[in-house]
């Protein structure tokens, strides 16, 4: 696994020259937010050794080296799920690489089902913590120390003083910003009323298929993590609409210039 990481490292490095210290995952039908990177090298993820390959409709597969606000940054234009068929290891890989870099903060974006009773279809959630029920942990296994601790803390999964930053933000342009937990699930079928109730009364507020494995390794390496979930469906006993994949990327697409606001202004003042 080292040499794999080091491997994918060291050919980015000389495909994409300087490092970033931020790097970005975009999820469903939030990858526009590219289009605001200025200076692009991009590389698609068949091209770079040891990643797999984004199969899922609304995940261009390709990472992106370049400037957003003036700051030099990677973006995931896609990226790996558990559904898919792949490992917990495979899944959080790029955040391994990224760690290699000398990434410091990583910015998590996903959409999700909502059973806040207080949430629209197209609310922002800013992920305040997480409840893990995925059956594997991505640290299951050998645990080398030059990745991070045997016992990583999950204390502060989600960096305070992001969130502050966020609020912040959001009261100054008038976004409407909601707080939540995210519930992390295998997918790939969506929830049934019963288990967004059952979510509901755990603590979620909101429930996805990716994530949280994603922020545990993050973390593991000690790195800063901010993330958000734009609620793209509403599921409970009293909710009736059917969800389907293509009604999630459209309200994905419809939230994007807000998640697009809030991740420039933080990128900039971070």
């Amino acid at each position: 696994m080292l040499e794999k990481i080091k491997q994918t490292a060291d050919y980015l490095r000389q495909r994409a020259g300087e490092m970033p210290k931020t790097a970005i995952i975009l999820g469903t039908g939030l990858g526009s937010l590219v289009d605001h990177i200025e200076n692009k090298t991009v590389i698609p993820y068949s091209e770079i050794p040891n990643f797999p390959q984004s199969t899922v409709q609304g995940h261009s597969g390709n990472l992106i080296f370049g400037t957003l606000s003036g700051k030099r940054v990677i973006a995931m234009q896609g990226r790996f799920h558990y559904y898919e068929g792949y490992d917990m290891k495979t899944v959080t890989f790029p955040v391994r690489v990224f760690k290699a870099l000398g990434v410091e903060t990583l910015f998590v974006s996903n959409a999700a089902g909502g059973m806040n009773k207080e949430f629209k279809v197209g609310d922002v959630m800013v992920i305040t913590d997480h409840i893990n029920l995925f059956p594997e942990n991505p640290l299951r296994g050998k645990n080398y120390e030059e990745l991070g601790p045997r016992f990583p803390a999950m204390t502060e999964p989600y960096d305070h003083k992001y969130i502050a930053l966020a609020d912040a933000i959001a009261a100054e342009k008038g976004i409407r910003l909601m707080h939540g937990v995210y519930v992390g699930t295998t997918g790939p079928t969506f929830e049934t009323p019963a288990e967004y109730e059952y979510f509901r009364v755990i603590g979620g507020d909101a429930v996805g298929m990716s994530t949280v494995p994603e922020v545990i390794v993050a973390r593991h390496a000690d790195m800063r993590v901010f993330g958000i979930s734009v609620i793209t469906d509403l599921g409970g006993k009293d909710i009736t609409e059917v969800p389907s994949h293509e009604e999630v990327q459209k309200a994905a697409i419809k939230a994007q210039p807000t998640v697009e606001v809030l991740v420039k202004t933080m990128v900039e003042r971070i």
